[in-house]
């Protein structure tokens, strides 16, 4: 997108890094994203909008839950992968199975760079059946 079209004016340096950003290839601008949400210390949230007036809000799905739903359940925790094991075929269809996101090629990769980071602040029983199914695949995890 150009200036012309968001007719919004942007500053030299956000022009240059969205002309820059522009032309990474998907896999580099993932990895920016991430580099960012761990230099910033931001997670992703989904956003909702504020009611109007006499409206209620509505929850999003998946959203976290509350303080005392989080402490009620062990808060949140986050599960690495410490050795894939012997039968990364297994564990690749279980990484997979776990985040459905996830392509063929970067579930591989995470079978061969562990420690790996599986699930992060995620919800107990959640975490529970991710380990449970990379156990099961023959995979070695670490719940924090």
């Amino acid at each position: 997108m150009t200036e012309e079209k968001n007719n919004k004016k942007l500053s030299k340096k956000v022009s240059d890094l969205v002309e820059k950003i522009s032309k990474l290839t998907v896999l580099e601008v993932s990895e920016l994203v991430d580099a960012l949400q761990e230099k910033l210390g931001v997670t992703p949230q989904a956003v909702v909008a504020a009611p109007l007036a006499g409206q209620a809000a509505v929850p999003v799905a998946g959203q976290a839950g509350t303080a005392e739903e989080q402490s009620a359940s062990g808060g949140m925790q986050t599960v690495i992968m410490t050795n894939a094991g012997a039968n990364k075929i297994a564990v690749i269809k279980a990484l997979r199975e776990i985040n459905q996101n996830l392509g063929l090629k970067d579930a591989k990769d995470m079978t061969e760079q562990v420690p790996a980071e599986i699930l992060k602040d995620a919800k107990a029983e959640d975490v529970k059946s991710a380990a449970e199914k990379l156990k099961a695949a023959g995979a070695t995890v670490e719940v924090k």
